[in-house]
């Protein structure tokens, strides 16, 4: 049972997760993936889809950079879109886990 509200609560988390890594500045794809994992454990294989819809909803950008080592690199960047809806999902979030926190402090 606790690995299945981890993962609820990762899946619910993850779009504002990505804006959030976003808006420190552009990032690749791996690198995003890479720190979501160290960060929340979230896999690899998550991030792609999202970051397509992120982009087909207008929230990021994304520019290839040729490199060095291999293919060229697909970076992500917020749109103005983009940081608005981060800046709304920050405030939901910690509107809800006040809330959330509230219930808690009442039920140990």
């Amino acid at each position: 049972m606790a690995d299945s509200i981890q993962v609820q609560l990762r899946k619910g988390a993850l779009d504002l997760c990505v804006l959030a890594v976003l808006s420190r500045g552009e990032s690749y794809g791996y690198e995003i993936a890479s720190t979501l994992t160290a960060a929340v454990g979230m896999g690899e294989g998550t991030i792609y889809p999202l970051m397509r819809r992120m982009q087909n909803d207008g929230l990021v950008a994304t520019r290839l950079v040729e490199s060095s080592s291999g293919p060229p690199r697909k970076y992500y960047r917020l749109t103005p879109l983009g940081q608005t809806v981060f800046e709304a999902h920050c405030r939901d979030w910690r509107s809800f886990a006040d809330a959330v926190e509230t219930l808690l402090k009442g039920s140990t």
